[in-house]
């Protein structure tokens, strides 16, 4: 939003000087992305208007009634002394709970022609290009008030106006000759046959003033934001009048506009004759108030804030309020509809004070342990599997059939699991695949996670022994240690439970417990089977599997089996062969075998089973 100086000295006549303004406007007000001084000795702030803030701040009006509350200075509240007008035969219809007002005033016998020099000025200073008299007094109450305002050309109207939503397929072409296909979703501005304007968006050619118009009815509209912007982003139309509407500013601001619009026209046309304001006002705006404490406002700004101070701004700014002792309760201006908590209201002050004002300080933090029974059990019951060999597991949440559903989700993920059994079944499944790779004749694990009922959820515990899932509350596994006090829970417990297999894992270099990656390819693994002399070190056997094995065995040969008969004994070693850049083939593993095969026979005292 580009603001001018030189206007703003209209609402503010002590403003300080222009470099003093801007850093008034970074520290109090909000961002400002460049200044620039014009040819003319205006300066031109180019504001950063946040959504919290557009109600106010996309206008003059709002800007410097902001200033003049920050600094404590004298506004100038402009009155527009505007006749009643002659009486109208103007009907105006609302048949959208989406237009929350609409004020039309028809004028007659005005004169089209080229704007005077200080209207161009001003226009020309926000960079806006003149168009002619009356279309830039729109632009003008626009930039000032923040409303946006549209004319129409009375003479080719057909019948009075209407405001409804669009018929499907019907068509406009806009003032910039595009033509736009709308939807009932959309809502406009009609005559009785046609469409002559997308309401807050864009005006229609049917209706343009140009310049043989002689008589207009000036429009002065509230729209709902939603609306507007869905409409603009649907047709791919963006304006200044979109920017005001989607932002919701109050209806309330729309009178002043009218009035501000009619004294302009009866300024630069002498002749002109002004009819009756009709004013269809179904929304009406919402009159708020905000009680809020002083000292709430002090706790959550870290600053100590007084009763006096609080008052001297809420006077500088003109707002309306009642005090009892620390509270506080003001009428909320129309303007400011951001306003609706003390969290509103304490970076309200917090901003007029300064927030240089604020002291950085440490917050004071009590380190003390709490304990958490729930959580301690969780913690217990997990150490107390993994110290039993077991390993923790996590499955889905989310599966093809249970008690409580889930919308918008995939055909097997549609429901919230009411058990944790049959998740642990699919992974012991799994985990058994991997076997060989994890060097276990046996799969142990559990998971602890919550199920959900219809009209509860629980924490369970689910375990295997064997191929058996045995599944219980948390509570239920817990009590069967009567001897555990779980409120008594310190910190340190949490590091309890063996995790030393996890050095043994592929991925893991036990002598620099160096991370290194995994093969993303399947391995395969092949069992040695060798009848020994009484006597005689295994490791030898272990040695020659580990070299004739090359580079593609991925583990230390494991020791799965072994017994003794008739003086000799039989050594089971199961190899793991994985490769890093391929999958492996039965044949390629075949051949490694052979060789392996092949030495051990050439040691006469060893006898292949």
């Amino acid at each position: 939003m580009k603001i001018s100086y030189n206007w703003l000295k209209n609402y503010v006549k002590d403003l300080p000087e222009a470099e003093k303004l801007a850093e008034v406007f970074t520290f109090h007000v909000c961002e400002i992305e460049e200044v620039d001084k014009l040819p003319n000795g205006d300066f031109v702030f180019d504001i950063k208007v946040l959504p919290d803030r557009a109600h106010d701040l996309l206008s003059h009006y709002g800007v410097a009634r902001d200033i003049a509350g920050i600094l404590g200075l004298s506004f100038n509240e402009v009155k527009y002394e505007v006749p009643k007008g002659e009486p109208t035969k103007l009907e105006i219809k609302i048949e959208t709970d989406k237009c929350r007002r609409y004020m039309g005033r028809i004028v007659r016998n005005v004169t089209v022609g080229p704007s005077p020099e200080w209207m161009k000025t001003y226009l020309e200073t926000l960079g806006q290009r003149s168009i002619n008299n009356l279309v830039d007094a729109t632009n003008i109450v626009m930039f000032d008030l923040g409303n946006p305002i549209h004319i129409f050309d009375l003479d080719k109207l057909s019948g009075g106006i209407i405001v409804r939503n669009a018929k499907d397929g019907e068509v406009m072409t806009t003032l910039d000759n595009k033509g736009v296909k709308l939807t009932p979703s959309d809502m406009v501005i009609s005559d009785d046959k046609d469409v002559l304007a997308i309401a807050g968006v864009k005006g229609g050619k049917k209706a343009e003033v140009d310049n043989n118009t002689k008589n207009i009815v000036i429009e002065v509209a509230n729209f709902d934001p939603t609306s507007v912007r869905k409409t603009a982003k649907a047709i791919n139309i963006y304006t200044d009048a979109v920017k005001r509407f989607e932002n919701d500013f109050s209806p309330e601001v729309a009178s002043s506009a009218m009035d501000e619009m009619t004294a302009l026209i009866l300024e630069i046309c002498k002749d002109a004759v002004i009819q009756e304001v009709v004013d269809q006002y179904p929304i009406k705006a919402e009159k708020k108030t905000l009680a809020f404490n002083i000292s709430k406002i002090s706790k959550i700004l870290g600053l100590p804030i007084s009763g006096d101070e609080v008052e001297n701004i809420l006077r500088n700014f003109k707002r309306e309020y009642k005090k009892s002792g620390e509270n506080f309760e003001m009428k909320v201006p129309d303007t400011r509809p951001d306003l609706c908590s003390d969290e509103d209201m304490a970076e309200e002050i917090g901003r007029v004070i300064g927030y240089d004002k604020i002291k950085a300080e440490i917050p004071t933090i009590n380190n003390s342990a709490k304990s958490d029974e729930n959580f301690s059990k969780i913690i217990f019951t997990r150490n107390k599997l993994l110290a039993d060999g077991y390993s923790e597991v996590m499955t889905y949440a989310f599966c093809d059939k249970g008690e409580v559903e889930v919308l918008a989700s995939a055909s097997d993920k549609k429901f919230l699991r009411n058990n944790l059994t049959d998740g642990l079944k699919e992974s012991l499944k799994l985990n058994q695949l991997n076997a060989p790779l994890l060097e276990m004749n046996e799969i142990k694990i559990f998971e602890i996670g919550t199920v959900f009922m219809k009209d509860k959820e629980e924490m369970h515990v689910a375990y295997n022994e064997k191929k058996n899932i045995i599944e219980k509350t948390l509570e239920q596994f817990c009590n069967q240690f009567p001897e555990k006090n779980f409120g008594a829970f310190a910190l340190g417990d949490i590091g309890q439970g063996t995790h030393d297999s996890l050095n043994s894992f592929p991925g893991i270099s036990s002598g620099s417990k160096i991370f290194v990656p995994w093969s993303v390819y399947p391995f395969i693994s092949r069992d040695v089977a060798v009848w020994m002399g009484e006597g005689e070190n295994p490791e030898e056997l272990k040695k020659i599997l580990k070299k004739e094995a090359t580079h593609l065995l991925i583990r230390e040969p494991y020791l799965f089996d072994s017994f003794t008969k008739n003086g000799k004994t039989s050594y089971g070693f199961r190899l793991v062969f994985q490769s890093f850049e391929k999958t492996l083939t039965d044949d390629e593993i075949n051949i490694i075998m052979a060789k392996i095969g092949h030495k051990i026979k050439e040691n006469s005292r060893w006898e292949l089973r």
